[in-house]
């Protein structure tokens, strides 16, 4: 994205434009709206046709192609809404099912029961409430009908609002007319600087292709209008020009930032498929292993053999305020992580494959608002694909792992042998050597204590590290006939003895692979 220090006349031929343009997009909305699923390839051809004649055909491509992700942007929320609300729906039939004051059963996979009789009033309220609102969406879903609000729902709301948001109404105009601009030109590959209809040269001088109904504001031949501004990208900038040079696609949006008074451009593209790194290269130069927190990133960099290497680092961020504001200090921690893999000279990243989709239902964890509202503003998807994103700029592989008992196993055999005078090792640090351990195969338990002296084994060295491809190196050992304590047997229980399923990188129910008895060729 880059800044565009427009002119007065510039931004006012730029603001016609995108508000006449805004107005087709409504109107193009509407209709694609009303013809719910009755929408077919003829029905998207006359829609263009429709709007070819007062602005253009590039311009009518992109404001269909717009109305068409919008209408199926919209279609995914309303199956995803849906899947929330049965979830929600089945849990609160699932407790009320279950007497006043019951406690869960684990066992029999039994909820809780309310805590008194008002909750259990209020919950079958809100069950009745829930089955309504399922019912009207699935009405919806099912004739094809979509609720988008151009602009945005949050702007719209705050216009009944002004007087806490510390607006007038004229500056809330601004914004909602701002917000409601179409300036968006998809990329053509072969046309001169890959987009014919906003085109960005290398120079940085913008031309903009008027639509018809407003060519008479045109200073350049051919219905275009040149800015006064230059355009700059210092952010992937090398990989824009030469994409302009060779004219391939490039798309691109002007907006108009009301708050700051600035224009500004934005350039996307479609790159080419990461290639998938095999595991045992990535982890040929050891891991930087993450532990994704609420408010810090603590990371820290294991060597092959999975021992801590240096110091652990702790890298914040701060995800009150705005979506924008939080969406920025995601993007500083994870450029800053990337910077230290680089120069620990490491080229993978493991991280915890977490989902808290389940998590933030208040019937999982009941009146417990705080917990709710930590894991539900954890950016646990946003982290992954930001980080997936950026890490393949990089050429840095990520790796995800299985999350389970990574903080409690991290912090009973790593936190307390890792801390030192002038280190205190946090929970959270241990967890990254847990989650590093994972990733590289072994297991996450430190070696055991030798044995002492007297033993028959004399100062023979037992550990608990073996390499990853070692199988049975954690099996229970064989079983010593006779008893050898007055009340437990030797060798009792059916999982007696299986340390596998703490470190999980050679647990038998995972690893283990079915082979087919051979049959007798003859009876």
């Amino acid at each position: 994205m880059g800044g565009l220090r427009v002119s007065d006349i510039d931004a006012a031929v730029l603001a016609k434009v995108g508000v006449f343009l805004g107005e087709l997009a409504a109107g193009d909305l509407a209709v694609r709206s009303r013809q719910g699923l009755d929408h077919g390839t003829d029905a998207w051809a006359a829609r263009k046709r429709e709007l070819s004649g007062s602005s253009s055909a590039r311009w009518a491509g992109s404001i269909t192609k717009a109305t068409h992700d919008q209408w199926a942007l919209a279609r995914r929320g309303q199956v995803a809404h849906m899947a929330w609300l049965r979830g929600q729906i089945a849990s609160i039939q699932a407790r009320l099912a279950r007497p006043v004051g019951a406690k869960a059963d684990k066992r029999d996979g039994l909820p809780r029961g309310y805590g008194s009789r008002a909750e259990w009033h209020a919950k079958s309220r809100r069950l009745h409430a829930l089955t309504d609102r399922l019912a009207g969406v699935e009405a919806d879903w099912a004739a094809g009908r979509v609720h988008v609000v151009r602009g945005g729902r949050k702007l719209a709301h705050l216009r009944h609002h002004l007087d806490q948001a510390g607006l007038d109404e004229r500056a809330w105009r601004q914004r909602w007319q701002a917000a409601r601009m179409f300036l968006t030109a998809d990329g053509e590959s072969g046309k001169p600087c890959g987009n014919e209809t906003i085109r960005i040269t290398a120079t940085g001088q913008v031309t903009v292709k008027l639509p018809a109904a407003l060519a008479h504001l045109a200073n350049a031949p051919h219905g275009r209008y040149v800015l006064d501004a230059t355009a700059a990208f210092r952010h992937r900038g090398e990989e824009w020009r030469d994409r302009i040079t060779n004219n391939r696609a490039v798309a691109y949006r002007i907006h108009h930032d009301v708050v700051r008074g600035r224009w500004y451009v934005t350039a996307c593209w479609q790159r080419a498929a990461v290639p998938v790194l095999p595991l045992e290269a990535a982890l040929a130069q050891g891991v930087v292993a993450v532990d994704m927190n609420d408010d810090h990133l603590a990371a820290w960099r294991l060597d092959i053999h999975g021992n801590p290497v240096g110091e652990p680092r702790r890298l914040c961020y701060d995800l009150s305020g705005s979506t924008k504001h939080r969406d920025a200090q995601i993007r500083h921690a994870l450029t800053r992580l990337l910077h230290y893999t680089r120069r620990c000279g490491a080229a993978a990243i493991a991280i915890e494959d977490l989902d808290f989709t389940d998590g933030t239902s208040r019937e999982k964890h009941g009146r417990n608002k705080r917990f709710r509202r930590l894991i539900s503003r954890f950016p646990t998807a946003k982290l992954k694909a930001r980080l997936m994103a950026m890490a393949a700029e990089q050429d840095i592989a990520l790796v995800a792992v299985d999350p389970a008992y990574t903080s409690k196993w991290g912090a009973q055999h790593w936190q307390q042998p890792l801390t030192t005078p002038t280190r205190k090792t946090t929970r959270h640090d241990a967890a990254a050597v847990a989650i590093g351990r994972r990733a590289l195969g072994h297991p996450i338990r430190r070696r055991t204590t030798p044995p002492r002296t007297h033993q028959s084994d004399g100062y023979g060295h037992r550990t608990a590290q073996a390499g990853p491809d070692t199988r049975r190196r954690e099996g229970p050992r064989p079983r010593i006939p006779g008893p050898r304590t007055r009340c437990v047997p030797p060798g009792g229980g059916a999982k007696a003895g299986d340390q596998r399923a703490q470190h999980r990188s050679g647990h038998a129910a995972e690893h283990a692979s079915w082979h087919q008895d051979p049959l007798p060729l003859s009876c």
